[in-house]
């Protein structure tokens, strides 16, 4: 069995690896991106980079470890990944991997090729790593299970995991609250967290809330930073279809030929949409989105900075579940 150091010197071996540009690695890449339209390189070339930064760091994976106790009788752990961005899955197998435990992971069809070719070249470094880490189809046997999906799937996940120690996530997605004192640059980094992988991560702001009176003009020529974003045909697809259905629903709405702003309390908005809403008090509205259950992040002053949205760091947990702290008290 690895011990907590010869793990971590693979994951830092990994990161030089992801950060390289051998061929290998550019042939999955571009593998990936035929799979999956919304894979650009410019995206998993990002996803790349923030998990190299504050997931594969040395110093901070020792940090991080020191604050757990490594399981020294491994379970057997059933992981149902997600695929709506490049590698959303790679932090909850850093937990399986690092908690010592035996980890099965069930890939999602849309980001199979990227982890699996991980799995792979730590395996070939160690091959010690394919008797923690395996890839299935199926997940029967197992003694906890970490799956994520929507609110429809979370109720099957439910039937079928209720009965074994579990973490379940549902839909969540992430909103902005602005005071009206930003600066130009801070509203340019919000537009990262806007754009960011299209919009597809529960971590990107599908939402702003404002004070009454805002000029939402602002913040459409903040987004003129991402005006070339129209150029990608599946995310053009989305703004023509939901323009059509705000025109004909006369439903008044912002533009600028790039992302349609529409006033709409819900803090879900699809792809090229951004929903605004107005408050009265900030500290009522920040207590109101700390408690919600949709909720993943709030970016402004005084919460998540502006553009680190997407930077999730060891301890940015997934719903504020300590994937770690359920893993290694099994």
């Amino acid at each position: 069995m690895m011990g907590t150091e010869q793990r971590i010197s693979l994951l830092v071996r990994l990161a030089d690896y992801l950060q390289g540009n051998s061929e290998e690695w550019q042939d999955i890449k571009l593998r990936a991106a035929d799979m999956n339209a919304w894979f650009t390189q410019g995206n998993m070339e990002l996803a790349v980079r923030n998990i190299c930064t504050h997931l594969l760091d040395a110093d901070k994976l020792q940090s991080w470890i020191q604050g757990y106790t490594v399981t020294a009788s491994p379970k057997r752990i059933g992981i149902v990944a997600a695929g709506n961005i490049p590698l959303v899955c790679f932090h909850d197998f850093l937990c399986g991997f690092m908690s010592g435990h035996i980890t099965v992971l069930k890939l999602s069809s849309k980001d199979e090729i990227l982890l699996k070719h991980i799995v792979a070249k730590l395996t070939e470094w160690e091959p010690q790593v394919a008797q923690q880490v395996m890839i299935a189809d199926n997940l029967k046997g197992c003694d906890a299970y970490i799956a994520t999906g929507s609110n429809n799937t979370a109720r099957y996940f439910e039937e079928y995991f209720g009965k074994y120690p579990h973490i379940i996530r549902k839909n969540r997605t992430s909103v902005a609250v602005l005071d009206g004192t930003e600066t130009a640059e801070e509203l340019g980094l919000l537009m990262d967290d806007v754009f960011t992988y299209f919009g597809l991560g529960c971590r990107n702001v599908t939402q702003v809330c404002l004070p009454k009176g805002y000029d939402i003009t602002l913040l459409m020529e903040a987004a003129n930073k991402y005006a070339d974003i129209i150029h990608h045909h599946k995310y053009k697809n989305n703004f023509d279809y939901y323009l059509a259905i705000y025109l004909l629903n006369k439903v008044h709405y912002y533009s600028n030929d790039a992302l349609l702003m529409v006033e709409n309390t819900i803090p879900f908005s699809a792809v090229s949409v951004l929903h605004y809403r107005f408050y009265d008090d900030k500290n009522t509205l920040i207590s109101e989105l700390q408690n919600s259950e949709d909720i993943q992040c709030i970016v402004g002053h005084g919460q998540t900075p502006f553009g680190t949205a997407q930077c999730p760091t060891l301890t940015d947990y997934a719903d504020g579940v300590d994937t770690m702290q359920f893993l290694t008290t099994l």
